[in-house]
């Protein structure tokens, strides 16, 4: 018997997500409350409830989920200046204390990551080893929550009220990492790798595998920006051009292929708008002018690590 499960964590998402949708249905303030009430209840019974719903039923909200998006029928809340100037002199008030709260989630999860699994009394286990590091986060963030309701006094509604105008800034762009990577998924499965193998070893001379190499974290880093998701170009260019050319073709080593493979994945990440969580989100929360400041700012660095993992790859990968 298992105590803690992370089916527990997403229906307690679910019913965050559920109270953000109920408190914008009652905010008249909220310029498209409805649409945006039935974004965040909908997103609630995805996670919270997904895991016992029929997959057809899943597919159907993510359709309705995209169609509010497309529609544009979701918005981000009102803010006055009063609601402003509270929130900096709650802020001034509270100094440094507002950071600990924060720091706990971070701590719980690498601590509870290393200790969790060992827990249990008799048949009784606390966590699922195979589920300890989501377990150990979704841990820190309800302690760190409850740490942050007593170190400003508030309750619950106030949690779930500035958390959810927090949620609603992040916007549709919170869900896109899960569904750039189930498009990912749905690639992989679909045998693009294979239609990529077939296109790769047609254009490049894969025989060398300098270029089998270079080939690959071409791959990961372009269609990380199209995809928006490391993990979700993984799959495609894993089966389409690492495991033939550099693994079976090569004789190179999967871990290191697969380690460097992501590392390029990632150097795309930092130069696309796909990547919303990253790339545009914080330049809304910072309402900087520039939609592109912050891609602007990180393509060189990009471009530089991108370099450096093709370097180590080909001196790491086919070494025995």
């Amino acid at each position: 018997m298992t105590l803690l499960t992370l089916e527990f964590f997403y229906a307690l998402c679910g019913v965050v997500l559920a109270a953000v949708g109920v408190l914008i249905a009652a905010d008249a303030t909220q310029p498209k409350r409805w649409g945006s009430a039935a974004f965040w209840l909908l997103l609630a019974v995805a996670i919270g409830a997904g895991k016992w719903l029929p997959t057809t039923v899943v597919g159907y909200v993510v359709l309705a989920l995209t169609g509010l998006i497309a529609t544009r029928r979701v918005a981000v809340p009102h803010f006055s200046a009063g609601d402003t100037t509270l929130l900096k002199a709650r802020a001034e008030r509270l100094g440094n204390r507002l950071l600990w709260p924060v720091l706990i989630v971070p701590a719980v999860a690498v601590v509870g990551g290393l200790t969790l699994e060992w827990v249990k009394v008799g048949e009784i286990v606390l966590v699922n080893p195979k589920q300890v590091a989501q377990v150990a986060l979704g841990l820190g963030c309800v302690i760190g929550l409850v740490a942050a309701m007593r170190t400003t006094g508030e309750g619950v509604r106030t949690a779930a009220w500035e958390g959810g105008r927090l949620l609603q800034l992040l916007g549709w762009a919170l869900i896109l990492p899960q569904m750039l990577a189930a498009l990912g998924g749905i690639m992989g499965k679909a045998g693009v790798g294979d239609v990529i193998a077939q296109l790769v070893a047609a254009a490049l001379p894969v025989q060398i595998p300098a270029v089998a190499v270079v080939a690959y974290c071409a791959g990961m880093a372009l269609f990380t920006i199209l995809l928006g998701n490391a993990f979700a170009a993984f799959p495609v260019m894993t089966l389409g051009v690492g495991l033939p050319f550099i693994v079976k073709a090569h004789g190179g080593d999967p871990a290191v292929m697969g380690a460097l493979g992501m590392l390029s994945g990632y150097c795309g990440t930092l130069v696309t708008p796909m990547a919303a969580n990253f790339n545009i989100v914080p330049v809304k929360l910072l309402e900087l002018r520039d939609d592109f400041a912050v891609i602007k700012a990180q393509a060189p660095f990009a471009a530089v690590i991108w370099i450096f993992n093709v370097g180590v790859m080909y001196f790491c990968v086919y070494r025995s």
